[in-house]
């Protein structure tokens, strides 16, 4: 190697350019490696340029005789033969050569090898970084730009192909981009291009399967993917890049591309390997139509498949079968099944009731258990568990006498499900999806008839039991949801969350049961206040009757935590029509409950008064377990405070002290609950409200807490108690002390008049508005909004509706 060569700085292209531009008259040797299309040419390009304008001549492999006149500048030394390669051995060597060689990766001969060695470290060429592409295509937005890098891999030939012919933001490669990639591919040869046909239509780089897919010999498989990889087709991982794979697709006759797709479906199938990535592209196609019992055994493996990876194109993939010529019979559970997956619920139900009363379906008992699942999704749990008590002793599927026990228990059919759990069980194997519904079974009975705590350690061991076989299974409700809903019932926060983050994280219950773990998930931050996180955790999109009821009382449970009486009205309409589809069962007490408040707050209790009471009728069917009980009786206690119905009030909390022995929640509300009716009766005892509103607080209604200190705030004569609770509410709020005024006012607390002017500003009216409503001037409006601000020691306009909000509380 010439010892005498100038440094290239980095082995950057650009200390290349530097060192030729600074002192074209000096020795240089240096090789430039770069796969196709990343602009070695380019580079020689500028370097003769450079070279030219130093008045250096430019030499090529032509003109080795008289090296020493120029700087001989040769590219793609890989095709070179060996004689040429030999030559310019000698002069690298030599100590005054100007000689700059670029070549591919590989394959390359030993001569090349020898060449290389003499060069020393070669410059190495790399794609375009975003950045770098934004510089050059400085109009266009960034979401444009990640594309073409995406597209492109930053390759700068296939980059300028782009730019060229495509229209400016828009994210379809030019077909004018694609077809020129025909002479690359031609450059390939028959064994390349064969190559990447095979890699676009699915087929992994590796020469042993290629060799077998392709009828070709391994090595000639391992000279052709060497010269694919050299032709800078393809990403780091050996991954065609999109637009190579675009443009194979589009240059490749598709007699040809379905030859090697099935060639490759074959030998998927026979090695039990997955075959989605290969058939899907191929629905839509004309090809996908033609009877061919190849294509249709795999549409319907790929049907499977995409249960877990791909829902919404299962229904389309096992259709695809039978339009391939697999018998309608033989799919038409799955395909149920996949249609339920992909929330189409209706055509689910319809495919399902078709499959349970055709004695040619095979998997008959599938349908069974999609038609369910689905009714329990619309809300309709009594049929679901009617349809799961049938299937028993005629169409078994593991956890059938399981769901339908749970789903009778919910709809307060006990002594039915007792029967039914009692009678002999021959559903097959004890397998982990059996294990974990005679556990779910066990725990919602429980739930009922025993123990809190034991019925909530049954449950999250039938959730933990469910979790390695969930995300395929249709289920009418998971064991995490139903272990989450005990836990909120019973104050386990902590519990609760860490069973729906499980749920979330490993898809139980697959896609049918993804938005029911992540709406009890909201619920968590609702029930401490923290409305910001309840609203970010509520999915978007279309949702079930069951959903739809949880994500609705969740909205209306944040508007009145955030004493928002639009959002709350609004909440209300949506409320109205989704009681009106769910039946009352169980595991709808949690909403009902907020629900019942909401309608409290705006005076309109008459549309929920049926559906309430039917409630209280399954409660006392079922015994009135304290622990379904005692929460919707605690929401009925509030809505009674928001009421000012002192009478029925007493009434909720004789109630829940007759449930206090259960659970640590139970016991919370219940001292609450008498606590709530000293302040109704303005007694206010500092030292007991906030001692109860922690309790409340630790037993998981935080929200709660801070809202009895803050109505036994604003209900107490004594200013010193007022602030004192008024801090409480804060801290069990999570919110810093705020610094207090000095020099308040006379000492006494929100006169009538003040509450009302209070309330109405809180709800957005104008002073002018307030005025008209309370028959005053705006003036004296705000001489009272002045006097308030004064008593509560706000110093800003926000600050003093901040301290409203806490005095007021979500009941105004």
């Amino acid at each position: 190697m010439n010892q005498s060569t100038i440094s290239l700085l980095d082995g950057h292209a650009a200390g290349l350019r530097s060192a030729v531009a600074t002192a074209p008259a000096a020795p240089i040797t240096a090789g430039v490696q770069g796969p196709g299309g990343y602009g070695k040419s380019a580079l020689l390009a500028e370097l003769a340029d450079a070279y030219r304008a130093a008045g250096v001549p430019v030499l090529g492999t032509a003109d080795l005789d008289r090296a020493d006149e120029g700087a001989v500048l040769v590219d793609d030394a890989h095709r070179l033969d060996e004689s040429v390669l030999g030559r310019l051995v000698e002069l690298a060597r030599a100590p005054e050569a100007r000689l700059v060689v670029t070549y591919r990766p590989g394959p390359r001969p030993d001569a090349l090898g020898e060449l290389i060695g003499e060069l020393g470290a070669p410059v190495l060429l790399s794609a375009l970084s975003q950045e770098e592409l934004a510089m050059q295509v400085r109009d266009a937005s960034a979401e444009w730009i990640r594309w073409l890098h995406a597209q492109t891999g930053g390759v700068p030939r296939y980059v300028s192909r782009v730019l060229a012919t495509a229209e400016p933001d828009v994210t379809q490669l030019p077909e004018r981009a694609l077809d020129q990639f025909q002479h690359d591919f031609d450059q390939l040869g028959d064994a390349g291009r064969a190559c990447v046909t095979a890699m676009a239509v699915g087929a992994t780089p590796h020469p042993d399967l290629l060799a077998s897919l392709l009828d070709l010999d391994t090595a000639e498989i391992g000279a052709a993917l060497l010269a694919v990889r050299a032709s800078g087709l393809v990403a780091a991982d050996d991954v065609l890049l999109p637009i190579v794979r675009a443009a194979v697709l589009r240059l490749t006759p598709w007699e040809r591309r379905l030859q090697v797709t099935r060639r490759l479906v074959e030998t998927q199938l026979s090695r039990g390997g997955p075959v989605l990535p290969l058939v899907a592209p191929l629905l839509g196609a004309e090809i996908a139509r033609l009877p061919e019992a190849t294509l249709a055994k795999a549409f319907e493996q790929a049907g499977e498949e995409a249960l877990l990876d791909a829902p919404e194109l299962a229904p389309r993939l096992f259709d695809a079968a039978v339009s391939a010529g697999a018998p309608p019979a033989s799919v038409a559970a799955r395909r149920a099944r996949a249609a339920a997956v992909a929330g189409q619920l209706d055509e689910a139900l319809r495919l399902a009731d078709q499959v349970v009363v055709d004695s040619a379906v095979p998997d008959r008992e599938l349908g069974v258990q999609v038609a369910a699942s689905v009714l329990a999704q619309r809300g309709l749990l009594e049929r679901s568990a009617e349809m799961c008590r049938w299937s028993v002793g005629r169409l078994r599927w593991p956890g059938d006498r399981a769901f339908a026990a749970v789903g009778l228990i919910g709809v307060g059919r006990l002594a039915d499900a007792d029967a039914l759990l009692d009678s002999s069980d021959d559903a097959g194997p004890p397998t982990s999806m059996t294990g974990a519904a005679a556990q779910l079974a066990s725990g919602v009975r429980e739930s009922v008839t025993g123990s809190a705590s034991n019925a909530l350690s049954t449950l999250v061991r039938a959730a933990s039991l469910s979790e390695p076989v969930g995300r395929g299974v249709v289920l009418p409700d998971s064991p995490a949801s139903l272990a989450a809903l005990v836990a909120l019932h019973c104050g386990e926060l902590d519990v609760a969350a860490s069973t729906l983050e499980r749920a979330v994280a490993t898809g139980t219950g697959g896609p049918l049961l993804r938005n029911r773990h992540r709406l009890l998930s909201a619920w968590l931050p609702l029930v401490r206040g923290d409305t910001v996180a309840a609203r970010a955790k509520l999915p978007t999109g279309a949702l079930t009757a069951r959903d739809r009821l949880l994500a609705t009382a969740l909205e209306a449970g944040i508007a009145s935590r955030d004493n928002d009486m639009a959002a709350l009205a609004a909440a209300r309409g949506q409320a109205r029509q989704v009681i009106a589809e769910h039946s009352v069962d169980l595991f709808a007490l949690l909403p009902l409950g907020e629900l019942v408040v909401m309608a409290a707050r705006l005076r309109d209790l008459d549309w929920i008064d049926p559906y309430l009471t039917e409630a209280l009728a399954l409660l006392e069917g079922l015994g009135n377990p304290p622990l379904w009980t005692s929460m919707l009786t605690w929401k009925r206690l509030q809505a009674s405070i928001v009421l000012d119905e002192l009478g029925t009030a007493q009434q909720r909390a004789a109630e829940l002290g007759a449930m206090a022995h259960h659970n640590p929640l139970a016991a919370a509300m219940a001292d609450a609950a008498r606590v709530w009716l000293g302040i109704l009766g303005g007694q206010v005892d500092q030292d007991e409200v906030e001692k109860t509103a922690r309790a409340l607080h630790a037993a998981g209604l935080a929200w709660d807490g801070a809202r009895l200190a803050g109505q036994a705030a604003i209900r107490t004569a004594d200013r010193r108690a007022m602030l004192g609770l008024l801090e409480c509410a804060r801290a069990l709020q999570g919110k810093p002390p705020r610094p207090r005024a000095v020099g308040g006012g006379d000492g006494g607390v929100l006169s009538e008049r003040e509450k009302e002017v209070a309330e109405l500003v809180l709800a957005g009216l104008t002073y002018k508005q307030v005025g008209k409503r309370l028959f005053i001037s705006a003036k004296t409006v705000e001489h009272h909004i002045s006097r308030i601000k004064q008593r509560l020691g706000a110093t800003t306009r926000q600050d003093l509706l901040d301290r409203l909000r806490e005095l007021l509380g979500s009941d105004r």
